[in-house]
Formats: C-alpha cells, sequence, structure tokens
C-alpha cells in the first residue's frame, strides 16, 4: 500500500495526472523488510548511485520504513508475507529501471563492487546477468571456506525476462539469458547471523519453510533420512569443503549446517504429512 501523506507518492500522483512520463532509472536496487533497522541504512547507502532504490516491507514495527524512506527509497507495504521468492517478486514489479540489483537487508556492496556495478549499468552488455562475490560473516568472523566462500550470488540483471522462483526460502533467479562472474572487483557483504542465537532462529525458520518446499515437490522425511543428511552435511562442510581452515567457529558453522539439514528432513516427517499415522486416519494437508 503507498502512503498519500509521503511526498514521493504525491509527485509521482501529480506526474502520472498530468501525463508526464518519469525518467526511466538505469538502476533499480530492490530490497525487501521487516524490522531491519539496525542493518537496512548500512545497506541503502551503499548503492546511493543507483537512480531508483525499492523497499517491499512485511509490516515492520520499528524504524525499517522510516529509515528507507529518509534515504529517498519508494517504499511499499504488505500486509502479508508470502515466502521470500514471492515477496521478491512483488518488489521486482515495481522496479522501473532497465537493470535491477536484488539486495538482502543484511548485505551491502563494499567501495570496489560498487564502482564496478555503476560501471557495468552505464555501459550494459545485452542479455547479460552477474553474479556477485558474496563474503559472509558468521558469529563476527568472515568465513572463507566450509563452502561459504567464493559463493558467487545471481543479483545483478536486466529487468526484462527474469523473475525470482516461488520458494519460501532459498529462492533463486530464474533467468535464461547468459550469465557471468563478476570477480576480481571487491565484494558483496553479508552479515548473515551476527550471533549464536540469531543463528538458531534463523536455522528453526529456515528449516520449516524449507521442508514444506521439500515435502509439497513429494520429498520423503524421516530420522534416518535426517541422521544421514545431517553427517553429509558436516562431512561436506568440515572435510570437503575445508571448513577446518576457518578454524573453531569453522567447526560450529558445520555442526550448523548439520543441524538444519538434520531438522529439515525431520520436519518434513513431523510437520508435512509424512508421519506415521494410525489407520484411516486423514493425511494432514501439505504447508
Amino acid at each position: 500500500m503507498t502512503d498519500p501523506s509521503d511526498p514521493r507518492e504525491s509527485s509521482a500522483s501529480s506526474a502520472a495526472r498530468s501525463g508526464s512520463a518519469m525518467p526511466v532509472p538505469e538502476l533499480s536496487v530492490v530490497v525487501i523488510t521487516r524490522d531491519e533497522a539496525a542493518r537496512l541504512e548500512r545497506c541503502l547507502r551503499s548503492v546511493a548511485f543507483a537512480g531508483e532504490i525499492v523497499v517491499v516491507d512485511s509490516g515492520s514495527t520499528d524504524d525499517t520504513v522510516a529509515i528507507a524512506r529518509r534515504l529517498g527509497a519508494r517504499v511499499e507495504i504488505t500486509p502479508d508475507w508470502p515466502g521470500f521468492g514471492a515477496q521478491k517478486n512483488r518488489a521486482l514489479a515495481l522496479a522501473r529501471g532497465r537493470w535491477v540489483l536484488s539486495l538482502d537487508a543484511d548485505e551491502w556492496l563494499d567501495e570496489a563492487l560498487a564502482a564496478e556495478v555503476a560501471r557495468i549499468v552505464a555501459a550494459p552488455p545485452a542479455d547479460l546477468a552477474w553474479r556477485l562475490p558474496r563474503l559472509s560473516s558468521f558469529c563476527g568472523q568472515w568465513m572463507r571456506h566450509g563452502g561459504w566462500y567464493p559463493d558467487r550470488v545471481l543479483r545483478l540483471f536486466p529487468r526484462e525476462g527474469a523473475r525470482f522462483s516461488d520458494d519460501r526460502v532459498h529462492e533463486r533467479l530464474l533467468w535464461s539469458g547468459r550469465s557471468a562472474d563478476l570477480d576480481g572487483h571487491g565484494h558483496l557483504l553479508h552479515e548473515s547471523m551476527a550471533t549464536l542465537t540469531v543463528a538458531n532462529d534463523k536455522m528453526n525458520r529456515y528449516s520449516s519453510g524449507r521442508a514444506a518446499d521439500l515435502a509439497a515437490r513429494g520429498r520423503r522425511g524421516g530420522l534416518g533420512r535426517a541422521i544421514g543428511h545431517g553427517l553429509w552435511a558436516f562431512v561436506r562442510t568440515w572435510i570437503l569443503r575445508r571448513g577446518f581452515l576457518d578454524g573453531r567457529l569453522g567447526f560450529v558453522l558445520a555442526v550448523h549446517n548439520a543441524e538444519a539439514s538434520y531438522y529439515r528432513y525431520l520436519k518434513i516427517w513431523l510437520e508435512c504429512g509424512d508421519a506415521p499415522r494410525p489407520p484411516g486416519s486423514p493425511r494432514p494437508p501439505a504447508r
């Protein structure tokens, strides 16, 4: 919903009534938010060069919306939360730029990457999307192993022909054109989980959403599957992807990944209609 008291909305409405076309920005930055007052300003200031910033908020109770508007963002407030993929598609539908940069509120561009994105947008190759090199922190430490780095994410793309998958969590950009890695020009920085409490809360929420997505696609859960997937996640993170090189927090991250996978398959079994039922009892509806 738009806010009629917002001067940006008033000027847009006046332009529409007068028949004058608003200039099309080269780059639209889209961000979805909820209660991100502590991190949003850092994110938006890193992309101050963009011609348009669109923030879609799902009911923040802190100063998120006020911060976004103060920094010049166009804000849309939604009454519901349909999941990450669907919410990002709402933001994408509002973008007017020829290029779109999709960010999460806990991400920001360092100076080198910001300069390179601005250069690409100023002289864009046709039909080419870019994967940005993301460097993430876990409990205050930048993680460079364990599968977390280099974490190349497809975030800079032409607006036409792109959309996000409808996954509740771990959504992905659906893009049929060419793509390339934007390496050697700084990083997309990501404050993934600042504390262990935040990490555990996020794991619980994301494992529930992912379990629902997988169950809807016919994936089966169960105790054996949960144990097997959890053990494999630990081995993959700690050994195969050399998480041990990140020291003690590398071990903590490997255990965290194992727990996330373990609970994901337990939830498919116990919460998404895959658990044993008494004879003749109906299967619960998929969520």
